[in-house]
């Protein structure tokens, strides 16, 4: 108590200075499309600077997942003036660290580097955006290394497996049903051709944002970035199609056998997504509501989850959690999760699970379990300000789902303003049958046969 009180007084004090804040974060458009997000920080003579391009996984088609993350691995190997892992070496010895990623929604690349160096990393960025160009054989030896991420992390992984296996068992349409590592048969027929085809659809400067974050000076930033990213031509962006996900009509159950010490389930209701921060629909209003459910049931130590399952001598989980996909650019989904414990089946936890969310729904919930979430949302805001990159990556994810540059601050006041009555109703809704999906770890003994993969050398991430 004394520590929700501690946190409470520490939000209120915090709250408005940094929702006013020293710091706006400002955004221009170049000439060629490309967007330009500048949010000066001072308090370290240090920037964060970060290209994302609104393209992920989910911009794949069939026969070619894994391809936006191969892709993410070749933005390392070279251009016509740098030779493979040159990129890295140039950062080093400008004093900064640097790496990439790729999600279902969006890839990223990031440098850390002290502030008087932006410039140096904005060109060496802008230059492999603009003229990435590697040989076959460099494209061959860095396929070799994300199927061995793939064994690595998924194959001998056995809760990515049944991960993998229950997005493909959830969507049927939507391209999150396959992963961002790809299908090993794709990685195995994928051609350097492939990905350079790739890169020039989507590598264009009217899809991608530069972030900068530190201690910078708007005007100079806005001067480097029409100098160095302005320059490159602008290219048509390819138009989208719509892949619709069809309505579930039944229960979906899978079961997946992996060598696992513990058994594991997971339940994957369908819900919406939020769409909008400026006039919120009625599905907006649910998908916050569905936001602060996920936070009642595990948003902090001793929430609903934790008290009914996996405390005493005859606790059903050994961990248990709930989360809910609030917004992206595919079909979003409020997923339950747990371990059971010793002499507890699956099925027992499952049901348990459900009956939690079902017991809100007969019950409702207390307005300080609600008080209680909203306070630790609003000073985990404040926390995060505390990193330059917590920042930057804020920022350039809200750009590829397509919100304003303050949807922070008005995701935390939409929030904030969720009724007892809202999330009562949600999950009364929300939480039938025809939007499951679940999936059960079955625990396999090892194979003493099959080698364990290894982290491959030259990994990026």
């Amino acid at each position: 108590m004394k520590r929700f009180l501690l946190l409470l007084t520490l939000a209120c004090l915090l709250l408005p200075a940094w929702s006013q804040g020293p710091a706006t974060v400002q955004q221009f458009t170049l000439a060629n499309g490309m967007t330009v997000l500048i949010k000066p920080d001072r308090r370290a003579p240090t920037a964060v600077h970060m290209l994302w391009l609104r393209v992920g996984a989910m911009d794949e088609v069939d026969g070619s997942s894994g391809i936006a993350h191969v892709l993410e691995h070749m933005l390392f190997k070279g251009t016509p003036s740098l030779k493979a892992g040159e990129f890295s070496r140039r950062v080093a010895a400008l004093g900064g660290r640097e790496n990439a990623f790729t999600g279902q929604d969006y890839t990223g690349y990031f440098q850390q580097i002290p502030a008087n160096r932006l410039e140096e990393v904005m060109r060496l960025e802008a230059d492999r955006f603009a003229n990435n160009q590697w040989p076959d054989e460099e494209f061959v030896k860095e396929l070799e290394v994300v199927k061995e991420e793939r064994r690595l992390r998924t194959e001998d992984n056995p809760r990515a497996l049944l991960y993998e296996a229950l997005n493909a068992a959830t969507f049927q349409a939507a391209p999150y049903r396959r992963p961002v590592v790809g299908w090993m048969s794709d990685l195995e027929s994928m051609t350097a051709q492939d990905a350079r085809d790739f890169y020039q659809r989507w590598y264009v400067p009217a899809n991608a944002a530069v972030v900068v974050v530190g201690d910078v000076d708007v005007a100079e930033v806005l001067r480097l970035a029409e100098q160095i990213y302005g320059r490159i031509p602008a290219r048509t962006l390819p138009t989208r199609k719509p892949r619709t996900e069809p309505p579930q009509v039944g229960l979906r159950r899978i079961a997946v056998k992996a060598p696992a010490e513990q058994a594991y389930v997971a339940l994957a209701f369908k819900v919406p997504g939020l769409r909008s921060l400026d006039a919120p629909s009625a599905q907006d209003q649910d998908a916050l509501a569905l936001t602060v459910l996920s936070a009642v049931l595990d948003g902090y130590s001793g929430a609903r989850l934790d008290r009914a399952l996996t405390q005493g001598s005859d606790r059903l989980a050994d961990s248990a959690g709930a989360s809910n996909g609030l917004f992206g650019r595919g079909p979003q989904l409020f997923m339950l999760d747990g371990v059971p414990a010793p002499g507890k089946s699956t099925e027992q936890l499952e049901a348990a699970l459900r009956a939690q969310v079902a017991r809100v729904a007969r019950e409702g919930v207390s307005e300080p379990e609600l008080q209680r979430v909203k306070t630790q949302w609003v000073a985990s805001q404040v926390y995060k300000k505390d990193s330059l990159m917590a920042q930057a990556r804020e920022l350039g994810s809200n750009w590829v789902q397509g919100l304003p540059v303050d949807a922070s601050d008005r995701l935390l006041e939409r929030l904030r303003a969720v009724s007892a009555e809202q999330v009562r109703s949600v999950a009364a809704r929300y939480f039938a049958d025809d939007q499951l999906t679940v999936a059960h770890l079955l625990p396999q003994p090892p194979d003493p046969n099959k080698p364990r993969a290894k982290p491959a050398a030259g990994a990026r991430h």
